[in-house]
């Protein structure tokens, strides 16, 4: 699912668990932050390797398990499942459910996967009275993967109300068919897709690369390794991506609500702010607003959410984000997409997979060994 390169020491996690611009800010470099929140974790519900979750309509909050089940949290847990593509999907490598969302207006339902072949595909679902309905799925998007590993997978609607899909740069180590950098390719990008407009989609016009004959239609922005988790700040619109490094660096990219899209990250020239192999950085490269290294025990960062809920008021407006390995909850403070500081919340999240946004803006932390967890005030 994410993937790092101390001989992919973190594909044998996951199978293991399966079978049970910007000036570049890293911690190093930035002063003393304001004093952390104080929080603590609520663990609220036990699942069988959760990988991804979304905020459902009538303030639920709906876990993906990497196996392929779809659950909603209750007071009293989960539920039983109202998707199972368990027969459709496999968790060989980084392979699985991989991400689920609502579209704005609750109407439809997108679950993102790897299918018995390994293609990553994303279908939808009609959701009428909160209720989905299995009779309407259809397949709107799938791009084949050549190799088991940097699927990506994540996907999201923005503030304009299209569907944004994450797809990794197709595996193997060191984008060996270099996808980062060719527009010619979806993989190793951020897609922008309208999914109602036409069949199986149509392309929002405004897209960066519509008039280019050499790239993807679909293309947002490319330069990715594997974009693991992304997310719109509810407050702003901005979008924040986090993006797992090969060997040394993990990055967190942003950019403004006001973007017209394009951003090129780097990849594989650049592994965050550092050339990669002798590569030369490019002309366009957006840098990170955060990055930090493998010298401790993080190795493949989890993307989050900036918090916009009301219950811990010091953590309101700062980006909340861990890493696989590590499983430290962290914070960046920003201010106009520069980060001002970063904070240690004290928690550990174990094996981090991912954060969930609840409705009223409430975060929830996703250890894929099994914990369902709220981030509460202490």
């Amino acid at each position: 699912m994410k993937v790092r390169t101390r001989s992919s020491a973190i594909i044998g996690a996951l199978c293991l668990v399966a079978s049970l611009a910007l000036t570049t800010a890293s911690a190093d470099e930035l002063g003393t932050p304001r004093q952390a929140a104080k929080v603590v974790l609520k663990k609220v519900a036990t699942a069988l390797n959760p990988s991804a979750g979304a905020a459902g309509p009538g303030g639920t909050v709906w876990i993906a398990e990497r196996a392929g089940k779809v659950r909603v949290l209750d007071d009293e847990g989960l539920g039983d499942p109202v998707i199972d593509i368990s027969g459709e999907t496999t968790t060989n490598g980084e392979r699985g459910l991989l991400g689920i969302t609502f579209d704005n207006e609750f109407a439809h339902f997108y679950i993102s996967f790897t299918n018995l072949q390994g293609t990553s595909t994303v279908d939808e679902f009609a959701v009428r009275d909160g209720k989905i309905q299995p009779d309407t799925r259809r397949t709107v998007l799938t791009q084949t993967q050549p190799y088991a590993n940097h699927n990506g997978g994540d996907i999201a609607f923005g503030p304009d109300g299209y569907l944004y899909i994450a797809l990794g740069d197709g595996g193997s180590a060191g984008d060996p068919h270099g996808n980062g950098q060719n527009l010619g390719t979806l993989l190793g990008k951020l897609l922008r897709i309208d999914p109602r407009g036409g069949k199986p989609y149509a392309i929002p016009p405004g897209n960066p690369f519509v008039d280019d004959p050499n790239a993807k239609d679909e293309i947002w922005a490319y330069g990715l390794r594997n974009p693991w988790r992304f997310s719109f700040d509810a407050g702003t619109g901005d979008l924040l991506i986090g993006d797992v490094g090969q060997s040394a660096w993990e990055e967190i990219d942003w950019a403004p609500a006001t973007s017209k899209g394009g951003e090129n990250y780097g990849w594989s020239q650049m592994e965050g702010n550092h050339p990669f192999r002798g590569g030369k950085e490019p002309v366009n490269h957006v840098p990170p607003i955060h990055e930090y290294d493998r010298s401790g025990p993080g190795c493949s960062v989890t993307g989050g959410y900036v918090y916009r809920g009301e219950a811990i008021p010091d953590l309101k407006g700062q980006y909340v984000f861990s890493d696989y390995c590590d499983g430290t909850v962290r914070a960046l403070q920003m201010e106009n997409g520069k980060v001002t500081g970063v904070s240690n919340l004290g928690v550990d999240g174990g094996r981090v997979v991912s954060f969930v946004q609840g409705g009223n803006g409430e975060l929830y932390v996703l250890d894929l060994r099994g914990s369902v967890s709220r981030i509460d005030p202490a």
